[in-house]
């Protein structure tokens, strides 16, 4: 049988040649017939020349223009590691017969529960109170000046209704806040399932105690986030970015901190990434940060490794994987002969 060759992207190694990712064991993948994996340099950008001679990607953070797919007819599926997938060009892996695969039932757990850890964490002013702790006697007596905020009856809501809002939600419950969302795309019947009021954009954003972004970056939802529904925001209120950094406007956002209308904010992604080392949204005590990887867990990552290989094991025995971004790519007669020319393992 013909190798089924699989590149992983440059980000699986750091600079050093070292694994960059603890929990996905990619040799399992390897030690299988008819699979060959290799993988490829650190920080070398993907060309169509370094992809031509595999039928499947597993891709990382990299990026994946238009220019480098390959037009040798081979390459057949790309799995991206993650749900987001604002770095591929996905019209482009359509007209290249291309399936492009997400993980999200690999990450919606991990990613709800870094939402909520976040929105904890503001609740209770936990790095305020931690510097104040390491001050000593003094900090002691200025406890009383940082009350936290409770929760029960607050407003938890969420821009999008997908996979990780609806578990953020579930796992909310116990909390007794009132939930609300907006989401154009959300169906009334799973609303009502996830014991979720949907709400207009503007009620979503009047109303939050705390304002959650569980929306995929697309051009229409690029600095949705911006001043003037920034504006529309309680002072107290606050806003936890665990999707995408630029669908906030990060400097309205930091223009809003400085002038006290928002009570805080939760960040596990930023505009730019990483950051400038003088980026005035690392100056704010009432900000809590994360480097995008406070869903980063050995769970999480052999949960998303599973369901790229998946795709590999799908597409290697002449079948459709799951959870393909590019749907339409299933119907075209390129991607239909790739898959028509493997048989099963």
């Amino acid at each position: 049988m013909k190798p089924f060759r699989v590149a992983l992207s440059g980000a699986f190694l750091r600079a050093d040649g070292q694994w960059n990712f603890p929990g996905f064991d990619a040799t399992v993948l390897a030690a299988q017939r008819p699979f060959e994996v290799l993988q490829l340099g650190h920080g070398i950008p993907l060309t169509a020349g370094n992809l031509e001679s595999f039928d499947g990607l597993i891709l990382a953070g990299d990026a994946l223009p238009a220019p480098a797919l390959p037009s040798t007819g081979r390459l057949s599926v790309v799995a991206r590691f993650g749900v987001g997938y604002d770095k591929v060009d996905v019209f482009a892996c359509t007209a290249a017969d291309v399936a492009l695969t997400i993980a999200p039932d690999a990450v919606r757990r991990p990613v709800a529960v870094a939402a909520l850890t976040l929105l904890l964490a503001l609740a209770g002013k936990l790095r305020i109170k931690d510097a104040l702790t390491r001050q000593g006697p003094a900090g002691f007596a200025a406890r009383t000046d940082h009350m936290g905020l409770g929760l029960e009856g607050r407003v938890l809501a969420s821009i999008g209704l997908g996979n990780i809002a609806s578990e953020m939600f579930r796992l909310a419950r116990p909390l007794g806040m009132r939930h609300i969302a907006h989401d154009p795309f959300a169906r009334s019947d799973v609303a009502k399932a996830a014991e979720v009021e949907l709400v207009d954009l503007q009620t979503a954003f009047g109303d939050a105690d705390f304002l959650c972004l569980h929306c995929p970056l697309t051009v229409d939802t690029r600095h949705l986030v911006n001043a003037a529904r920034i504006a529309m925001m309680k002072s107290s209120a606050y806003l936890i970015n665990t999707a995408r950094g630029a669908i906030v406007d990060q400097t309205a956002l930091e223009d809003a901190l400085a002038a006290g209308h928002l009570a805080g904010a939760g960040l596990d992604v930023l505009d730019p990434e990483p950051p400038f080392v003088d980026a005035r949204i690392l100056k704010f005590e009432n900000v809590i940060l994360a480097p995008h990887a406070l869903s980063w867990t050995d769970q999480s990552f052999a949960a998303i490794g599973a369901d790229c290989i998946g795709a590999m094991r799908a597409v290697a025995q002449g079948e459709a994987p799951m959870h393909v971004v590019n749907r339409e790519v299933l119907d075209r007669d390129g991607f239909r002969a790739r898959l028509g020319a493997r048989r099963p393992l």
